[in-house]
């Protein structure tokens, strides 16, 4: 019986081995997905002057318990990749300044594709995407 035992002790400690590897890759995996995002991205803004943005379905990384299980994407930004932290409520405010950065940045890009001039819907940009790091620092 001592046999049965053994093996069951090394069978666990494989599994604990195997889990502390297994969670080490993914969180590598990751990290090198978030980064080659983050040079797309910039290599995106650089040659073509516009930027990426993330599926409406990734807003932020979140896990949320009996949703589907999906791979979740990089939010590819020109900046640093931002991983926001899931709030009880969202501030109705910040959901209405982010719905208008959006339709700001949409302008942006389809008056890019026709070759007017940008600088104006660049600094309403600018000045909605301030405004929205104000009210999330307060927070």
């Amino acid at each position: 019986m001592k046999d049965a035992i053994t093996e069951y002790q090394q069978w666990k400690q494989q599994g604990k081995d195997l889990r502390s590897k297994a969670k080490q890759a993914i969180e590598t995996r990751f990290k090198e997905l978030l980064t080659e995002a983050m040079h797309l991205a910039e290599e995106y803004r650089s040659d073509f002057g516009g930027t990426l943005t993330p599926p409406a379905v990734i807003t932020a990384f979140r896990y949320k318990a009996g949703a589907k299980k999906a791979t979740p994407k990089p939010k590819p930004t020109a900046a640093a990749p931002v991983i926001e932290l899931p709030k009880a409520k969202p501030d109705p405010k910040l959901v209405r300044m982010r719905k208008t950065l959006e339709a700001a940045q949409n302008k942006l890009e389809d008056a890019k594709a026709k070759g007017s001039p940008t600088k104006n819907l660049e600094d309403r940009i600018y000045e909605i995407e301030d405004t929205i790091r104000l009210a999330t620092q307060k927070s």
